[in-house]
């Protein structure tokens, strides 16, 4: 059985999918920002459970320094935490960093977590780093990367994930041979959680199927040998062309490092 560290577990597909996971019988690290939900959500999977705001660097290395305490190993690091679109009309929002909100936890954060994890899983056989993406993507503006300018939640959480993507094809191509592989989904379009409520849209997609699109990138042995592909749930798709320019990425990549000192 696998040794699976999922961020954001506490509520939405990453409750669902260490409830599913458990179920199987892996062994789980869970993190999440809510107290309580996560206490539950550990209760029911056995899981070790791992508090942290992700919207600092500092915290997502406390994070990264607990999982090493408690893993010898890990075989996948699920990054699902996310903040979403924010109500309608909601203001920016920064973190003390004074990095905009929805770059630090959904790029950020699992950028340097990757990176910081990398020597427990290079301990495994063979390792899965799953990003949890979305087909809403924007173009990023490198000269405005907190969105000082014309700020709007929901693009500023599709240019994070567009910037998830970007690293994921990074790390794909940085760790390829290596026994670890890097690859990002779309898990189902509107599904009914917080982040979807939140936002006031009507839920499209149910959980079981984004659960499903995402087990399968966990656990499934076909994908052994599969890295850096996007996927739009269980079908193989392309993104927009910014995360196929590696001049763009190494840009893209470089202020993710100065930003997370890493």
């Amino acid at each position: 059985m696998a040794r699976i560290l999922i961020t954001g577990a506490s509520d939405g597909l990453g409750r669902a999918l260490a409830l599913a996971l458990a179920s199987q019988g892996h062994e789980l690290v869970l993190h999440g920002r809510h107290a309580d939900r996560l206490a539950e959500v550990a209760r029911a999977t056995g899981a070790v459970a791992l508090r942290a705001d992700l919207a600092s660097p500092a915290a997502v290395r406390a994070l990264a320094a607990e999982v090493a305490d408690r893993c010898d190993a890990l075989d996948v690091l699920v990054n699902n935490a996310a903040v979403g679109f924010g109500a309608p009309g909601a203001p920016r929002e920064l973190t003390g960093e004074g990095i905009e909100l929805r770059l630090a936890v959904n790029y950020l954060a699992p950028y340097l977590l990757s990176r910081l994890l990398l020597p427990l899983l290079r301990k495994s056989a063979r390792a899965r780093i799953v990003n949890v993406a979305s087909i809403g993507q924007a173009d990023i503006d490198l000269d405005d990367l907190m969105m000082a300018q014309e700020y709007d939640g929901i693009r500023a959480y599709r240019r994070a994930k567009l910037a998830m993507i970007c690293d994921t094809f990074d790390l794909a191509a940085q760790l390829h041979g290596t026994g670890i592989t890097a690859n990002c989904l779309h898990p189902a379009t509107l599904m009914p959680t917080t982040l979807v409520r939140v936002a006031q849209f009507a839920p499209v997609s149910t959980l079981e199927q984004g659960l499903r699109a995402t087990l399968r990138l966990v656990v499934d042995p076909a994908l052994d040998e599969v890295t850096g592909v996007y996927f739009d749930g269980e079908r193989e798709e392309r993104v927009r062309a910014q995360a196929y320019d590696p001049a763009f990425r190494a840009a893209l990549a470089a202020r993710a490092a100065e930003l997370t000192e890493s």
